[in-house]
Protein backbone atom coordinates (compact mmCIF):
# COMPACT_ATOMS: atom_id res chain seq x y z
CA UNK A 1 0.00 0.00 0.00
CA UNK A 2 2.95 2.69 0.59
CA UNK A 3 5.84 1.38 -0.39
CA UNK A 4 6.01 2.11 -4.39
CA UNK A 5 3.80 4.81 -4.78
CA UNK A 6 4.66 8.28 -5.12
CA UNK A 7 4.18 11.13 -2.60
CA UNK A 8 1.41 13.76 -3.94
CA UNK A 9 2.24 17.28 -2.40
CA UNK A 10 -0.76 19.26 -3.77
CA UNK A 11 -2.50 19.10 -0.91
CA UNK A 12 0.94 20.10 0.88
CA UNK A 13 1.55 23.56 -1.12
CA UNK A 14 -1.87 24.45 0.05
CA UNK A 15 -1.58 24.08 3.46
CA UNK A 16 1.63 25.63 3.05
CA UNK A 17 -0.53 28.66 1.79
CA UNK A 18 -3.33 28.33 4.16
CA UNK A 19 -0.64 28.50 7.33
CA UNK A 20 -0.08 31.95 6.41
CA UNK A 21 -3.53 33.33 7.16
CA UNK A 22 -3.93 30.79 10.30
CA UNK A 23 -6.08 31.43 13.29
CA UNK A 24 -4.73 31.52 16.59
CA UNK A 25 -6.99 28.93 17.60
CA UNK A 26 -6.83 25.27 18.54
CA UNK A 27 -9.58 22.48 19.32
CA UNK A 28 -10.52 23.27 23.14
CA UNK A 29 -9.43 19.19 24.91
CA UNK A 30 -10.13 18.62 28.25
CA UNK A 31 -9.43 15.06 28.91
CA UNK A 32 -11.23 15.33 32.29
CA UNK A 33 -14.48 16.01 30.94
CA UNK A 34 -16.69 13.32 28.74
CA UNK A 35 -18.40 16.14 26.50
CA UNK A 36 -15.32 17.85 25.84
CA UNK A 37 -13.68 15.03 24.60
CA UNK A 38 -17.04 14.25 22.50
CA UNK A 39 -17.15 17.82 21.28
CA UNK A 40 -13.59 17.77 20.23
CA UNK A 41 -14.31 14.53 18.38
CA UNK A 42 -17.44 15.56 16.24
CA UNK A 43 -15.38 18.83 15.22
CA UNK A 44 -12.30 16.52 14.38
CA UNK A 45 -15.13 13.64 12.52
CA UNK A 46 -16.84 16.76 10.70
CA UNK A 47 -13.19 18.21 9.09
CA UNK A 48 -12.71 14.39 7.51
CA UNK A 49 -15.48 13.72 6.33
CA UNK A 50 -15.57 16.96 4.50
CA UNK A 51 -13.25 15.06 2.27
CA UNK A 52 -15.74 12.15 1.07
CA UNK A 53 -18.45 13.23 -1.65
CA UNK A 54 -19.40 9.47 -2.26
CA UNK A 55 -22.86 10.66 -1.05
CA UNK A 56 -23.08 13.18 -2.99
CA UNK A 57 -25.20 12.54 -6.91
CA UNK A 58 -22.88 11.41 -9.37
CA UNK A 59 -19.93 10.40 -6.94
CA UNK A 60 -18.55 7.08 -6.53
CA UNK A 61 -20.10 5.99 -3.33
CA UNK A 62 -17.20 4.66 -1.06
CA UNK A 63 -14.27 6.09 -2.89
CA UNK A 64 -12.35 9.08 -1.66
CA UNK A 65 -11.74 11.68 -4.00
CA UNK A 66 -8.30 11.59 -5.69
CA UNK A 67 -4.99 10.90 -4.44
CA UNK A 68 -6.47 9.05 -2.13
CA UNK A 69 -6.30 5.32 -2.56
CA UNK A 70 -9.21 2.56 -1.84
CA UNK A 71 -7.86 1.30 1.22
CA UNK A 72 -7.75 4.48 3.23
CA UNK A 73 -11.61 4.84 2.78
CA UNK A 74 -12.00 1.75 4.38
CA UNK A 75 -9.92 2.95 6.80
CA UNK A 76 -11.98 5.34 7.54
CA UNK A 77 -15.36 4.03 7.59
CA UNK A 78 -13.62 2.10 10.59
CA UNK A 79 -12.65 4.95 12.08
CA UNK A 80 -16.30 6.60 11.93
CA UNK A 81 -18.05 2.86 13.48
CA UNK A 82 -15.45 3.90 16.16
CA UNK A 83 -16.45 7.37 16.62
CA UNK A 84 -20.02 6.19 16.87
CA UNK A 85 -18.96 3.99 19.76
CA UNK A 86 -17.12 6.31 21.13
CA UNK A 87 -19.73 9.53 21.25
CA UNK A 88 -23.38 7.55 20.45
CA UNK A 89 -23.23 9.83 17.53
CA UNK A 90 -25.42 8.27 14.61
CA UNK A 91 -25.11 11.19 12.01
CA UNK A 92 -22.79 9.38 9.65
CA UNK A 93 -24.40 5.56 10.31
CA UNK A 94 -25.97 5.42 7.31
CA UNK A 95 -23.13 7.01 5.28
CA UNK A 96 -20.56 4.49 6.77
CA UNK A 97 -22.83 1.80 6.06
CA UNK A 98 -23.48 2.40 2.34
CA UNK A 99 -20.12 3.06 1.83
CA UNK A 100 -19.20 -0.25 3.05
CA UNK A 101 -21.82 -2.53 1.24
CA UNK A 102 -20.51 -0.34 -2.22
CA UNK A 103 -17.49 -2.12 -2.18
CA UNK A 104 -18.16 -5.54 -1.59
CA UNK A 105 -18.33 -7.91 -5.11
CA UNK A 106 -20.95 -10.19 -6.10
CA UNK A 107 -19.17 -12.54 -4.31
CA UNK A 108 -19.92 -10.93 -1.38
CA UNK A 109 -16.34 -10.13 -0.45
CA UNK A 110 -13.89 -6.63 -0.91
CA UNK A 111 -12.90 -7.65 -4.11
CA UNK A 112 -14.61 -5.01 -6.21
CA UNK A 113 -13.82 -5.14 -9.50
CA UNK A 114 -13.27 -1.25 -9.84
CA UNK A 115 -10.27 -2.03 -7.59
CA UNK A 116 -9.16 -5.03 -9.30
CA UNK A 117 -5.86 -3.78 -10.83
CA UNK A 118 -4.43 -2.86 -7.95
CA UNK A 119 -5.87 -4.31 -4.74
CA UNK A 120 -3.23 -5.61 -2.21
CA UNK A 121 -3.71 -7.81 0.75
CA UNK A 122 -2.80 -5.22 3.29
CA UNK A 123 -5.52 -3.06 1.32
CA UNK A 124 -8.73 -5.97 1.95
CA UNK A 125 -7.82 -5.92 5.03
CA UNK A 126 -8.59 -2.27 5.86
CA UNK A 127 -11.82 -2.89 4.48
CA UNK A 128 -12.35 -6.08 6.65
CA UNK A 129 -11.68 -4.67 9.41
CA UNK A 130 -14.08 -2.23 9.11
CA UNK A 131 -16.43 -5.31 8.81
CA UNK A 132 -15.32 -6.86 11.94
CA UNK A 133 -15.27 -3.66 14.05
CA UNK A 134 -18.98 -3.34 13.09
CA UNK A 135 -19.54 -6.92 14.23
CA UNK A 136 -17.07 -6.15 17.95
CA UNK A 137 -18.79 -3.19 18.31
CA UNK A 138 -22.51 -4.00 17.06
CA UNK A 139 -23.02 -1.53 14.89
CA UNK A 140 -26.23 -1.43 13.06
CA UNK A 141 -26.49 -4.41 10.53
CA UNK A 142 -26.67 -4.24 6.82
CA UNK A 143 -30.20 -4.94 5.08
CA UNK A 144 -31.38 -8.35 5.39
CA UNK A 145 -29.96 -9.29 2.15
CA UNK A 146 -26.64 -8.25 2.35
CA UNK A 147 -24.07 -10.12 3.92
CA UNK A 148 -23.20 -9.70 7.97
CA UNK A 149 -20.81 -7.53 8.90
CA UNK A 150 -19.02 -10.89 10.67
CA UNK A 151 -19.50 -12.66 7.05
CA UNK A 152 -17.86 -9.62 5.30
CA UNK A 153 -14.74 -10.10 7.42
CA UNK A 154 -14.93 -13.85 7.20
CA UNK A 155 -14.66 -13.68 3.24
CA UNK A 156 -11.42 -11.68 3.24
CA UNK A 157 -9.73 -14.09 5.75
CA UNK A 158 -10.71 -17.40 3.61
CA UNK A 159 -9.42 -15.55 0.40
CA UNK A 160 -6.33 -14.50 2.62
CA UNK A 161 -5.31 -17.93 3.97
CA UNK A 162 -6.01 -19.36 0.15
CA UNK A 163 -3.23 -17.04 -0.82
CA UNK A 164 -0.71 -18.14 1.96
CA UNK A 165 2.60 -18.78 -0.44
CA UNK A 166 4.70 -21.47 0.62
CA UNK A 167 6.99 -21.62 -2.41
CA UNK A 168 9.88 -18.86 -1.18
CA UNK A 169 10.40 -18.02 2.22
CA UNK A 170 8.84 -20.98 4.08
CA UNK A 171 5.38 -18.89 3.86
CA UNK A 172 3.46 -15.45 4.41
CA UNK A 173 1.19 -13.58 2.41
CA UNK A 174 2.49 -11.74 -0.55
CA UNK A 175 1.98 -7.70 -0.57
CA UNK A 176 0.09 -8.07 -3.68
CA UNK A 177 -2.92 -10.47 -4.75
CA UNK A 178 -2.27 -10.35 -8.53
CA UNK A 179 1.16 -10.78 -10.61
CA UNK A 180 0.98 -8.08 -12.65
CA UNK A 181 0.67 -5.44 -10.01
CA UNK A 182 4.07 -3.96 -8.14
CA UNK A 183 5.47 -5.63 -5.30
CA UNK A 184 3.53 -9.15 -6.06
CA UNK A 185 7.14 -10.27 -5.31
CA UNK A 186 7.63 -8.31 -2.01
CA UNK A 187 6.17 -9.70 1.52
CA UNK A 188 5.74 -7.14 3.87
CA UNK A 189 5.16 -6.72 7.36
CA UNK A 190 1.55 -4.92 7.18
CA UNK A 191 0.11 -7.82 4.92
CA UNK A 192 0.78 -10.39 7.03
CA UNK A 193 0.12 -8.55 10.17
CA UNK A 194 -3.39 -7.64 9.14
CA UNK A 195 -3.90 -11.36 8.09
CA UNK A 196 -2.63 -12.09 11.68
CA UNK A 197 -4.86 -9.57 13.39
CA UNK A 198 -8.10 -10.63 11.82
CA UNK A 199 -7.60 -14.30 12.15
CA UNK A 200 -7.14 -13.28 16.25
CA UNK A 201 -9.90 -11.11 16.43
CA UNK A 202 -12.11 -13.70 14.50
CA UNK A 203 -10.86 -16.49 17.09
CA UNK A 204 -11.94 -14.29 19.73
CA UNK A 205 -14.73 -13.53 18.20
CA UNK A 206 -16.53 -16.54 16.77
CA UNK A 207 -14.17 -18.88 19.42
CA UNK A 208 -12.96 -21.10 16.50
CA UNK A 209 -9.70 -22.49 16.65
CA UNK A 210 -9.35 -22.61 13.40
CA UNK A 211 -8.21 -19.24 12.96
CA UNK A 212 -6.25 -18.89 15.95
CA UNK A 213 -4.02 -21.61 14.38
CA UNK A 214 -3.88 -19.41 11.54
CA UNK A 215 -2.74 -16.35 13.91
CA UNK A 216 -0.33 -18.79 15.56
CA UNK A 217 0.86 -19.59 11.97
CA UNK A 218 1.18 -16.15 10.92
CA UNK A 219 3.31 -14.71 13.69
CA UNK A 220 5.39 -18.07 13.72
CA UNK A 221 6.57 -17.31 10.23
CA UNK A 222 6.70 -13.74 10.75
CA UNK A 223 9.57 -14.54 13.89
CA UNK A 224 11.76 -17.06 11.19
CA UNK A 225 11.91 -14.32 8.90
CA UNK A 226 14.46 -10.86 9.28
CA UNK A 227 11.29 -8.86 9.63
CA UNK A 228 11.14 -8.78 13.28
CA UNK A 229 14.15 -7.77 15.44
CA UNK A 230 15.13 -8.78 18.99
CA UNK A 231 13.94 -5.45 19.93
CA UNK A 232 10.41 -6.26 18.45
CA UNK A 233 10.89 -3.62 15.85
CA UNK A 234 8.57 -4.75 12.75
CA UNK A 235 10.49 -3.92 9.55
CA UNK A 236 8.65 -3.45 6.44
CA UNK A 237 9.24 -5.97 4.31
CA UNK A 238 11.60 -8.62 2.21
CA UNK A 239 12.21 -9.33 -1.59
CA UNK A 240 11.12 -12.90 -2.52
CA UNK A 241 13.78 -12.80 -4.78
CA UNK A 242 16.31 -12.80 -2.38
CA UNK A 243 14.45 -16.07 0.14
CA UNK A 244 13.66 -13.13 2.31
CA UNK A 245 16.99 -12.81 3.95
CA UNK A 246 17.08 -8.42 3.40
CA UNK A 247 14.69 -6.51 5.06
CA UNK A 248 13.99 -3.10 4.47
CA UNK A 249 14.13 -1.51 7.66
CA UNK A 250 11.88 1.02 7.35
CA UNK A 251 9.35 0.93 10.87
CA UNK A 252 6.05 2.72 10.53
CA UNK A 253 3.18 3.04 13.21
CA UNK A 254 0.30 0.99 11.64
CA UNK A 255 3.30 -2.11 11.40
CA UNK A 256 3.75 -2.74 15.05
CA UNK A 257 0.42 -1.48 15.97
CA UNK A 258 -1.45 -4.50 14.00
CA UNK A 259 0.24 -6.99 15.74
CA UNK A 260 -0.36 -5.70 18.84
CA UNK A 261 -3.49 -5.60 18.52
CA UNK A 262 -3.73 -9.03 17.22
CA UNK A 263 -1.23 -10.55 20.05
CA UNK A 264 -3.95 -8.94 22.55
CA UNK A 265 -6.95 -10.48 21.15
CA UNK A 266 -4.93 -14.15 21.18
CA UNK A 267 -4.09 -12.98 24.95
CA UNK A 268 -7.81 -12.65 25.61
CA UNK A 269 -8.79 -15.33 23.67
CA UNK A 270 -6.55 -17.76 25.29
CA UNK A 271 -7.30 -16.80 28.98
CA UNK A 272 -4.31 -15.13 29.14
CA UNK A 273 -2.19 -17.16 28.20
CA UNK A 274 1.88 -16.15 29.02
CA UNK A 275 2.85 -16.53 25.36
CA UNK A 276 0.09 -13.63 24.14
CA UNK A 277 1.07 -11.44 27.51
CA UNK A 278 4.80 -11.52 26.68
CA UNK A 279 4.22 -10.89 23.11
CA UNK A 280 2.12 -8.37 23.78
CA UNK A 281 4.30 -6.36 25.89
CA UNK A 282 7.53 -6.80 23.56
CA UNK A 283 5.68 -5.45 20.93
CA UNK A 284 4.52 -2.56 23.13
CA UNK A 285 8.33 -1.97 23.86
CA UNK A 286 8.89 -1.99 20.26
CA UNK A 287 6.85 0.77 19.59
CA UNK A 288 8.69 2.96 21.84
CA UNK A 289 10.53 3.91 18.75
CA UNK A 290 7.02 6.08 17.75
CA UNK A 291 7.88 8.26 20.85
CA UNK A 292 10.59 9.58 20.83
CA UNK A 293 11.49 11.31 24.33
CA UNK A 294 13.18 14.44 22.76
CA UNK A 295 9.69 15.50 21.85
CA UNK A 296 8.43 15.80 25.35
CA UNK A 297 11.18 16.70 27.38
CA UNK A 298 12.06 12.98 28.37
CA UNK A 299 8.58 11.45 28.74
CA UNK A 300 8.41 9.56 25.56
CA UNK A 301 4.18 10.22 25.43
CA UNK A 302 3.60 11.69 22.25
CA UNK A 303 3.73 9.83 19.04
CA UNK A 304 5.14 10.43 15.82
CA UNK A 305 5.72 8.95 12.45
CA UNK A 306 9.39 8.84 12.73
CA UNK A 307 10.36 7.36 9.34
CA UNK A 308 8.64 10.42 7.36
CA UNK A 309 7.26 13.16 9.56
CA UNK A 310 10.69 14.67 10.73
CA UNK A 311 12.01 14.92 7.56
CA UNK A 312 8.26 15.66 6.10
CA UNK A 313 8.74 13.74 3.35
CA UNK A 314 5.17 11.43 4.45
CA UNK A 315 2.93 10.58 1.54
CA UNK A 316 -0.50 10.39 1.44
CA UNK A 317 -1.05 7.55 2.76
CA UNK A 318 1.18 7.76 5.82
CA UNK A 319 -0.21 10.33 7.85
CA UNK A 320 -3.19 7.94 8.88
CA UNK A 321 -0.88 5.47 10.61
CA UNK A 322 -1.08 6.96 13.74
CA UNK A 323 -4.54 6.93 13.59
CA UNK A 324 -4.40 2.60 13.49
CA UNK A 325 -1.82 2.55 16.00
CA UNK A 326 -4.20 5.16 18.36
CA UNK A 327 -6.72 2.89 17.73
CA UNK A 328 -5.36 -0.41 18.52
CA UNK A 329 -3.69 0.58 21.05
CA UNK A 330 -7.21 1.42 23.21
CA UNK A 331 -8.86 -1.63 22.28
CA UNK A 332 -5.78 -3.47 23.87
CA UNK A 333 -6.27 -1.97 27.28
CA UNK A 334 -9.75 -3.15 27.52
CA UNK A 335 -9.02 -7.16 26.10
CA UNK A 336 -5.41 -7.08 27.58
CA UNK A 337 -5.85 -4.53 30.88
CA UNK A 338 -2.62 -5.32 31.94
CA UNK A 339 -1.69 -2.94 28.85
CA UNK A 340 -3.25 0.33 30.11
CA UNK A 341 -0.12 1.61 32.78
CA UNK A 342 1.85 2.17 29.50
CA UNK A 343 -0.73 2.75 27.09
CA UNK A 344 -3.28 5.33 28.50
CA UNK A 345 -0.29 8.01 29.43
CA UNK A 346 0.80 7.89 25.59
CA UNK A 347 -2.85 7.98 24.50
CA UNK A 348 -3.45 10.92 27.11
CA UNK A 349 -0.17 13.32 25.91
CA UNK A 350 -0.71 12.60 22.16
CA UNK A 351 -4.52 13.49 22.03
CA UNK A 352 -3.67 17.03 23.68
CA UNK A 353 -0.89 17.48 21.35
CA UNK A 354 -3.04 16.43 18.13
CA UNK A 355 -6.16 19.20 19.72
CA UNK A 356 -3.20 21.95 19.81
CA UNK A 357 -2.15 20.94 16.46
CA UNK A 358 -5.72 21.24 14.93
CA UNK A 359 -5.50 24.41 14.53
CA UNK A 360 -4.99 25.12 10.72
CA UNK A 361 -6.92 28.13 8.96
CA UNK A 362 -9.46 26.33 7.35
CA UNK A 363 -12.71 25.20 8.86
CA UNK A 364 -12.48 28.05 11.36
CA UNK A 365 -9.33 27.68 12.82
CA UNK A 366 -9.51 23.93 13.71
CA UNK A 367 -8.20 22.19 10.75
CA UNK A 368 -5.67 18.96 12.03
CA UNK A 369 -1.87 19.31 11.24
CA UNK A 370 0.85 16.03 11.79
CA UNK A 371 3.19 17.37 14.06
CA UNK A 372 1.68 16.59 17.85
CA UNK A 373 4.77 17.83 19.84
CA UNK A 374 4.32 21.43 18.28
CA UNK A 375 1.04 23.79 19.13
CA UNK A 376 1.81 25.77 15.78
CA UNK A 377 -0.29 24.13 13.18
CA UNK A 378 2.04 22.70 10.83
CA UNK A 379 0.39 23.56 7.43
CA UNK A 380 -0.20 20.11 6.73
CA UNK A 381 -3.51 18.99 6.50
CA UNK A 382 -5.89 16.18 4.37
CA UNK A 383 -7.87 12.69 5.74
CA UNK A 384 -5.39 11.05 7.44
CA UNK A 385 -4.09 14.19 9.65
CA UNK A 386 -7.88 14.38 10.71
CA UNK A 387 -8.18 10.31 11.11
CA UNK A 388 -5.27 10.17 13.56
CA UNK A 389 -6.47 13.01 15.79
CA UNK A 390 -10.07 12.02 15.97
CA UNK A 391 -8.42 8.33 16.48
CA UNK A 392 -5.90 9.74 19.21
CA UNK A 393 -8.35 12.13 21.26
CA UNK A 394 -11.32 9.63 21.02
CA UNK A 395 -9.34 6.90 22.33
CA UNK A 396 -9.19 8.66 25.95
CA UNK A 397 -13.08 7.59 25.89
CA UNK A 398 -11.88 4.02 25.81
CA UNK A 399 -12.87 3.39 29.84
CA UNK A 400 -16.12 4.76 28.91
CA UNK A 401 -17.50 1.96 26.58
CA UNK A 402 -17.95 -1.62 26.82
CA UNK A 403 -15.11 -4.14 25.35
CA UNK A 404 -16.15 -5.45 21.94
CA UNK A 405 -18.65 -8.31 21.60
CA UNK A 406 -17.69 -11.97 20.75
CA UNK A 407 -20.59 -14.49 19.38
CA UNK A 408 -21.71 -15.73 22.85
CA UNK A 409 -21.36 -12.28 24.86
CA UNK A 410 -23.85 -9.94 22.89
CA UNK A 411 -22.87 -10.41 19.69
CA UNK A 412 -25.54 -10.42 17.28
CA UNK A 413 -23.49 -10.43 13.85
CA UNK A 414 -24.29 -13.56 11.82
CA UNK A 415 -21.72 -15.98 10.67
CA UNK A 416 -20.98 -17.49 7.65
CA UNK A 417 -17.69 -19.81 7.43
CA UNK A 418 -18.01 -20.45 4.42
CA UNK A 419 -18.22 -16.52 2.64
CA UNK A 420 -15.34 -16.03 0.41
CA UNK A 421 -15.08 -19.04 -1.39
CA UNK A 422 -16.13 -17.47 -5.20
CA UNK A 423 -14.33 -16.35 -7.63
CA UNK A 424 -13.57 -12.91 -7.29
CA UNK A 425 -10.53 -13.82 -4.86
CA UNK A 426 -8.70 -15.69 -7.53
CA UNK A 427 -9.91 -14.28 -10.77
CA UNK A 428 -10.42 -11.09 -12.28
CA UNK A 429 -13.83 -10.20 -13.09
CA UNK A 430 -12.10 -7.90 -16.32
CA UNK A 431 -10.90 -9.76 -19.41
CA UNK A 432 -8.39 -6.82 -19.82
CA UNK A 433 -6.44 -7.08 -16.54
CA UNK A 434 -5.38 -10.31 -17.75
CA UNK A 435 -3.07 -8.59 -20.81
CA UNK A 436 0.14 -10.14 -21.14
CA UNK A 437 2.66 -7.41 -19.17
CA UNK A 438 5.09 -5.74 -21.53
CA UNK A 439 8.20 -5.13 -21.29
CA UNK A 440 7.59 -1.42 -21.14
CA UNK A 441 5.24 -2.47 -18.15
CA UNK A 442 8.42 -4.04 -16.62
CA UNK A 443 10.74 -1.49 -16.89
CA UNK A 444 8.14 1.70 -15.66
CA UNK A 445 7.87 -0.81 -12.80
CA UNK A 446 11.38 -1.50 -12.04
CA UNK A 447 12.56 2.73 -12.76
CA UNK A 448 9.73 3.90 -10.10
CA UNK A 449 10.32 1.19 -7.58
CA UNK A 450 13.83 2.08 -7.96
CA UNK A 451 13.14 5.81 -7.28
CA UNK A 452 10.81 5.28 -4.49
CA UNK A 453 12.71 2.92 -2.46
CA UNK A 454 16.13 5.56 -2.92
CA UNK A 455 14.39 8.42 -1.77
CA UNK A 456 11.90 6.28 1.53
CA UNK A 457 15.62 4.82 2.32
CA UNK A 458 17.70 8.08 1.62
CA UNK A 459 15.50 10.11 4.19
CA UNK A 460 14.95 7.45 7.02
CA UNK A 461 18.37 6.60 7.12
CA UNK A 462 18.36 6.88 11.12
CA UNK A 463 15.96 4.53 11.55
CA UNK A 464 18.51 1.82 11.07
CA UNK A 465 21.59 3.43 12.46
CA UNK A 466 20.28 5.85 15.10
CA UNK A 467 17.53 3.50 16.84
Amino acid sequence: MMLHRLNFERLAVLGTLLCSTQVAKSIELDLGSTQSIKNAASTIAHGMMAYYNGNETGQPVGLLPPPYYWWEAGAMFDQMIHYWYYTGDKTYNDVVTQGLLAQISPDKDFMPSNQTLTEGNDDQAFWAFAAMSAAELNFPEPPPKQPSWLALAQAVFNEQASRWETTTCGGGLRWQIFSWNKGYEYKNSISNGCFFQLAARLARYTGNQTYADWAIKTWDWMESTPLVTPQFNIYDGVDMKDNCSKPIPLQWTYNVGTFLMGAANLYNYTDGKPRWQKLTEDLLNGSKIFFPPQLDNGKGNIMQEVACEPQQSCNYDQPSFKAYLSRWMAATTQIAPFTKEFIMPKLQDSAKGAAKQCSGAPNGGTTCGRTWNTATWDGKLGVGEQMSALSVIQANLISKVAPPVTADRGGTSKSNPEAGTGASSQTPPDPLLTRQVTMGDKAGAGILTAIVLGSLLGSTWWISFGS
